[in-house]
Formats: structure tokens, C-alpha cells, sequence
């Protein structure tokens, strides 16, 4: 073992500001109880909007008093194994997606907890959970079939460019919505169909010329002002799936003043669904395994940022960066060996 202690992140309080909810906390490396197996973790994945709310304790499905753990998806090696854990060995690489054991260098879980993977890369952060959410929020409630118009908002980030190829691969024609020119670049190698840069065009002015009959699905993770824009624009029995609404983690909510929405759903017998994974666990499984076996067929490219983060130091800096809508694929911290 390389030290004896490890660092984790910690909430140590609610607030508003995620810097200074937090604090850095060593404690001697975990030691194992009966089934258990410990983890060095490589890799975190950056979840900003989840990681927000939870410390200003707005996540209503989990009751939490802090101080408490933070981070969810990780990937990493077995060091250490209990005498009756035989379904891994020591040098296995594993992900896990425990919520508190994302941020820290050490875990210590169940085996049944880790996931055996061919390779400790950040490129699996990307599949698991992010893309399972993306894979059950369009298949189980989305209910997205083939030969639609797909429209994917934050379609370059984490989860959006897992939910385009996924559309692609159903056989749908994807729109997908991006803010800069070097996601347009990725969006064009995923194969979107019709890129939308808010920065040069406007989302209504586009939908309205482009797409007169109206969208199908919608897989919708901003929020506001978008949101209400794909609302309009919903096509005959049309889907809006709400899997976040990242343009308010920051901010108190916005009070809007405006008819309410079933006179714009009920004329076109169109709907608006929201989606947390938690409520859908059942399906987690068999997404999984279905996403790792097209990632490690190469039928589904895994976008990760490549704006360096290392250590569990830079991990505030991650989440602000994620916020700031900068990134391209997943955003990942890298833990120092």
C-alpha cells in the first residue's frame, strides 16, 4: 500500500456556493469488513448539477445532514479483498457508482458493488451511470422508437452525446443543440443530423422553418428558456423528457408568468415526462451491459473533455468548469498515483 491515509471530499455543511459547502478530509486508509473490497479509484466523473444540488440539500430523494460524502461514478483497482470475496482478485479493474464514492482515493464496498471492466479508463465514467440515464430516460420513458425527430439539448456534454448516438442508432433523425464551434466538430463525428449553435442561430427561428411538423422527443437537460422553445415546438402525441434543468443549479429558480402548459399539450395530445434514474433502477442493469458491449464494439464513440483536472484538489474547479457549459464529453478527474 502506498500510504496510509487518503483524502476524500466532504460536505460539510449546506450553502448555496459548492466551495464553500466543502472541505478536504485524510483519514487512515478503510479497512474490510466481511465482503467487502477495497478500491484505489483512478478516475471520478464530474456530475456539477447533482453535486450543487446536493449541497444546498435541494435533492428531495435523499435525506442528508451533513457532514457527508460526495461524488457517485469512479473507475479504479482492487488493492485488497476480503478472505470471502471470490468473484474479484486483487488488480481487477473495477467501476463503481456508490453515491460517496466518487471523491475520495480509497473506497471500501461490497464486491457486489463493483463492476468488473476490461480497463480502469475514464472513458467508462462516461457509460455508467451517465449514459444508462441517457439510455433508460429516451427508451422507458421517452418510449423512442424509430424514424423520428430527435432533439438532444446539451447535446456535446456527458450525457447528451451518449443520448445522440443512441437516437442515431434507433434510427432517428437527430437535432442536437451545442454553444460553441469545437462541439459542432464533435457533434458532426457523431453523425447529429442537424446541429443548432444557440451562439449563431436561434433555437425557435429553426425548429419553426426546418421542422414544421414538430419534434417527437425531446431530451432536455437545460431548462428555461429552451425548454419552453421545445415546449412550442412539440410535434402531434410529441415527448419532452426532463432529465435536468442545469441553467437554474446555480441560481433560485425562476418565477414564470404565463398560461400553464396543458393548453400547449393538450391540443397536440403531446407530453412532458420527467426522469431520475433512481425511479427507473430496475432497467440500470441491462442498460449497463448493453453500453459496454457497443462501447467495446466501437458502435458508440465516449467524448471526455480534455481539460486536465488531478487530484482530489481540482475537483471544485471541475464542477465549475462543467457549469460554465465549456465542456465537450464527460469532465473527469484524474487522482494522483
Amino acid at each position: 500500500m502506498p500510504s496510509r491515509t487518503y483524502k476524500k471530499l466532504v460536505a460539510q455543511r449546506f450553502s448555496d456556493d459548492f466551495r464553500s459547502a466543502i472541505a478536504l478530509e485524510e483519514l487512515p486508509i478503510p479497512t474490510l469488513n466481511p465482503g467487502e473490497v477495497l478500491i484505489r479509484n483512478k478516475f471520478a466523473g464530474i456530475n456539477a448539477g447533482f453535486d450543487t444540488l446536493l449541497c444546498k440539500g435541494n435533492v428531495p430523494y435523499v435525506n442528508l445532514t451533513p457532514p457527508f460524502d460526495l461524488g457517485v461514478e469512479a473507475v479504479g483497482e482492487v488493492v485488497a479483498i476480503a478472505q470471502d470475496v471470490h468473484t474479484l482478485k486483487v488488480g481487477d479493474a473495477v467501476a463503481t457508482t456508490v453515491r460517496g464514492g466518487g471523491y475520495r482515493e480509497y473506497q471500501a464496498i461490497a464486491a457486489n458493488l463493483a463492476v468488473k471492466i476490461r480497463a480502469a479508463t475514464p472513458e467508462v465514467l462516461t457509460l455508467m451511470p451517465t449514459g444508462v440515464s441517457a439510455l433508460v430516460a429516451l427508451e422507458q420513458v421517452g418510449e423512442m422508437t424509430s424514424g423520428e425527430v430527435v432533439l438532444v439539448t446539451a447535446a456535446a456534454g456527458g450525457v447528451g452525446h451518449i443520448a445522440v448516438q443512441l437516437a442515431k442508432l434507433a434510427g432517428n433523425h437527430v437535432i442536437g443543440i451545442c454553444g460553441s464551434e469545437a462541439k459542432v466538430k464533435l457533434l458532426k463525428s457523431l453523425g447529429c443530423d442537424r446541429i443548432i449553435n444557440y451562439r449563431t442561430e436561434t433555437l425557435d427561428t429553426v425548429l419553426q422553418q426546418e421542422y414544421p411538423n414538430g419534434i417527437n422527443l425531446v431530451f432536455d437537460c437545460i431548462g428555461k428558456q429552451v425548454f419552453d422553445t421545445c415546449v412550442n415546438h412539440l410535434a402531434i402525441r410529441g415527448r419532452l423528457v426532463v432529465v435536468g434543468f442545469i441553467s437554474e443549479y446555480m441560481s433560485n429558480l425562476e418565477s414564470v408568468t404565463q398560461p400553464r402548459i396543458y393548453q400547449k399539450l393538450f391540443w397536440k395530445s403531446a407530453s412532458v415526462r420527467g426522469f431520475l434514474m433512481p425511479h427507473f433502477a430496475e432497467f440500470a442493469e441491462e442498460a449497463r451491459d448493453r453500453l459496454l458491449d457497443l462501447f467495446y464494439a466501437n458502435k458508440l464513440k465516449v467524448a471526455v473533455d480534455s481539460t486536465l483536472f488531478n487530484g482530489i484538489e481540482s475537483i471544485p474547479d471541475a464542477v465549475e468548469y462543467l457549469l460554465s457549459g465549456q465542456n465537450c464529453g464527460k469532465v473527469v478527474v484524474r487522482f494522483q498515483k
